[in-house]
């Protein structure tokens, strides 16, 4: 284990970055983006570091920092990471440098460069925070810049998109804090108050107890997810966000719901997950069909992969609450595989707009004959969203339905249905957009240029190596999910069913 603080670093490295691109004069925005640019890098670099000094073998958190910030509340600055949050820390640090590299914000670069990178240190802080009080601030960090970033620089509608994310976000968040003060109290005893997640998850709460407990934090990432019926926010919110925001938004952000539904109300409370699941598994499958549906139904192309996230983030919601450790896994790993495909999408989405000024899937025909290698490229990471056997998408998707057809059997085969959907509404999206012949407003749609072949390069790179070989991936995670399941085990008398033909 290395002394050195690097999940503190994570932390401060993009917190100092936004302060210096802050005080930076517009009069030399190259500097002002190269620091930004410098900054991302190396954070991303650190995020690989810690990946690469990463004991698989380990299931406990690694690299810890503790240290006492409040003592008389019992708050402290508490990092670590785990198999659970490791892949979603390093997609965080690589996803930002590509985002700042890829997209231009139009106006009033330092302002939008400055609120990226606060905003990629509000996630890190909260995927590696082990103090609840820690998490909670971390998670309001991130509110923040993602509102500014869609009011300031999204399109017509944005102001009314930001103001409704913020709105769901922040009832979402009175519910959590008034969950975190409540569980840190109820399990005082005649202890010191603590807010460490580890020394809470010990604690033994009466079953009516852990339930409210569990209901406060689960309404708060229920609306991050977003959860069916939790999720109008969305739609809006991606359609008017600038592409980067939008990248950010459906490649890391939502990702806090589905591991805070993990992190925090699976392991503090997994009497009343267990409990519960029925609902959780029933909203995630709604959710699943209801995404794919309305995703068909769209005009607007970014507000259809918009709708997707909808129906890819239930799969995850089923995985989670299925709890056996091959839909957990899978859960835990198709929150990576849903970043890196659906952020490569908004990206993707993004050139078309800043070529053709219009996102009407009625008003683009024929692209793939003037730009064939972006038609393949759109083309590669459509299939690894709809989860073609080769890339990442299936895999993550396929451990969640065979792990949830051991306990939730009926909701795993409906949710099958949602995999045949996102073909549907996929392929026929890019058959209007592509194929055909072009007419004469698309007939100057502009090739694949270099700088977006370099931005798109890694997550084509990490779509086709994951789909190939996730024995990396899997071999990180695994340790800690069967932690997990072991936990809930111990608090509820829980056995995890295991396929025939493998042993536990």
């Amino acid at each position: 284990m290395i002394s050195f603080p690097i999940l503190t670093m994570l932390v401060l490295v993009p917190t100092a970055g936004s302060i210096l691109v802050a005080v930076f004069s517009n009069r030399r925005p190259e500097f002002v983006k190269l620091t930004a640019l410098l900054t991302s890098v190396l954070t991303g670099g650190l995020s690989v570091w810690v990946l690469v000094a990463f004991d698989k073998a380990n299931a406990d958190f690694q690299f810890v920092t503790k240290h006492i910030w409040i003592k008389p509340w019992g708050i402290s600055w508490h990092l670590g990471v785990d198999g659970i949050s490791l892949f979603l820390v390093v997609l965080t640090g690589v996803i930002f440098p590509i985002v700042i590299a890829g997209t231009d914000p139009h106006h009033d670069t330092k302002r939008y460069l400055s609120w990226m990178l606060l905003l990629e240190a509000g996630l890190m802080g909260s995927f590696l925070s082990l103090d609840l009080f820690l998490f909670f601030v971390f998670f309001e960090i991130v509110l923040v810049p993602m509102y500014f970033l869609i009011a300031g620089w999204g399109y017509e509608g944005r102001v009314y998109a930001a103001t409704k994310f913020f709105l769901f976000t922040m009832v979402g968040s009175a519910f959590m804090l008034v969950g975190i003060i409540a569980t840190a109290f109820l399990a005082k005893g005649n202890g010191p108050l603590t807010f460490d997640l580890i020394e809470l998850a010990k604690a033994d709460f009466a079953a009516s107890t852990g339930r409210w407990l569990f209901f406060a934090f689960a309404v708060a990432f229920a609306v991050k997810v977003p959860i069916f019926p939790l999720h109008t926010w969305l739609p809006d919110a991606h359609t008017q966000a600038p592409t980067g925001g939008s990248v950010i938004l459906a490649g890391v952000m939502l990702k806090l719901g589905t591991y805070g539904l993990l992190r925090f109300g699976v392991f503090l409370f997994p009497e009343a997950a267990r409990w519960s699941r029925s609902l959780w598994l029933t909203l995630g499958v709604i959710g699943i069909i209801y995404g794919a549906i309305a995703a068909t139904m769209q005009k607007d192309l970014k507000r259809l992969v918009a709708y997707s996230s909808v129906a890819h983030l239930g799969f995850i919601v089923l995985g989670i609450f299925a709890m056996t450790s091959q839909s957990i896994t899978g859960g835990v790993m198709q929150n990576i595989n849903h970043g890196v495909s659906t952020g490569a999408l908004f990206l993707l989405v993004g050139m078309i707009y800043e070529r053709r000024h219009t996102r009407q899937i009625s008003e683009l025909k024929g692209l793939q004959k003037v730009a064939p290698i972006f038609a393949g490229v759109f083309m590669v990471v459509m299939l690894s969203s709809i989860g073609v056997p080769g890339l990442n998408g299936f895999v993550g998707e396929y451990l969640v339905l065979i792990g949830s057809f051991l306990t939730a059997r009926w909701w795993a085969v409906v949710a099958a249905s949602g995999v045949i959907l996102a073909a549907l509404y996929l392929l026929w999206a890019y058959q209007r957009v592509f194929h055909g012949e072009p007419d004469e407003a698309n007939k100057d749609f502009g090739e694949l240029k270099l700088r977006e072949a370099a931005v798109m390069l890694p997550l084509l790179g990490v779509i086709v190596f994951t789909g190939l070989y996730p024995k990396p991936m899997l071999d990180r995670i695994e340790p800690s999910v069967k932690k997990l399941i072991e936990h809930v085990s111990e608090k509820t008398s829980y056995t995890d069913p295991q396929p025939v033909g493998v042993a536990p």
